[in-house]
């Protein structure tokens, strides 16, 4: 029998985001740094979104840190609308009506000016946006590829520690490389000779990392969603984010 839509919101009650805006609402000690947990893994989709509206490395750098700041100082989060969707897409929305205020450089506060600041390095920030592609991307879809890209990373993360906490930490390893699908991985049998494993014992260990490869993608979307329909609209938000040229 399905989940009933009681049980859908008891799940999505206790999300990461919707923590944080209770926080938040509550002036608790716990929101900044709830907070400054989710910004800094948005930090960079957001900062390349700033280079790609066209500002140079040091004032995106510059703005992108302003804005998190501001978020903290203000508590602007108590008043989003956790309900209505995804964090990523309040962000966005947020740092796109900051901008639009931040005409004037005076106006924007400087790396290291206030206590709840949050610093990024401008030299990690723009050596990672050289790499950026350099066709035609907008910057809105710029950020969701980064976002997905980010996303990915933070899931891959998280298995590799699970392995580790469980002494498996060889067999991630060995084992990491098809959760990509690329054509270089090599083939299940060299891979159990590599390991010392047969191969068919091989294919349950594949089996078990992609099962908790997924289970780890659903919570980490789950922590930045309001709804089980909006974790479905992610999933295919990142597919399409790392599918678009």
């Amino acid at each position: 029998m399905g989940a009933s839509a009681s049980d859908n919101n008891h799940r999505f009650a206790t999300t990461r985001w919707s923590l944080v805006v209770a926080a938040a609402q509550d002036r608790a000690s716990s929101s900044n740094q709830a907070l400054a947990e989710l910004c800094r893994a948005y930090w960079y989709p957001l900062y390349a979104f700033v280079r790609r509206k066209g500002s140079n490395a040091e004032d995106a750098l510059d703005l992108t840190q302003g804005f998190f700041s501001r978020m903290l100082e203000k508590n602007d989060l108590a008043m989003a609308d956790q309900s209505r969707g995804r964090f990523r897409s309040f962000l966005l929305a947020s740092l796109t009506h900051y901008l639009a205020n931040e005409h004037d450089r005076e106006g924007r506060l400087k790396r290291g000016g206030d206590k709840d600041h949050i610093s990024f390095e401008l030299k990690d920030a723009e050596s990672r946006y050289r790499l950026e592609p350099e066709h035609e991307l907008t910057p809105e879809k710029l950020f969701d590829r980064r976002w997905a890209l980010m996303l990915l990373d933070r899931v891959l993360i998280s298995v590799r520690d699970d392995y580790e906490r469980d002494g498996n930490a060889d067999l991630f390893a060995g084992l990491k490389d098809v959760l990509t699908f690329s054509p270089d991985t090599a083939p299940y049998g060299e891979i159990a000779t590599r390991l010392g494993m047969t191969e068919g014992a091989v294919k349950v260990a594949v089996h078990r990392l992609r099962k908790r490869y997924r289970e780890r993608l659903l919570q980490t979307i789950a922590d930045s969603v309001a709804s089980e329909e909006d974790v479905e609209a992610e999933i295919r938000d990142l597919f399409m984010a790392l599918t678009t040229h």
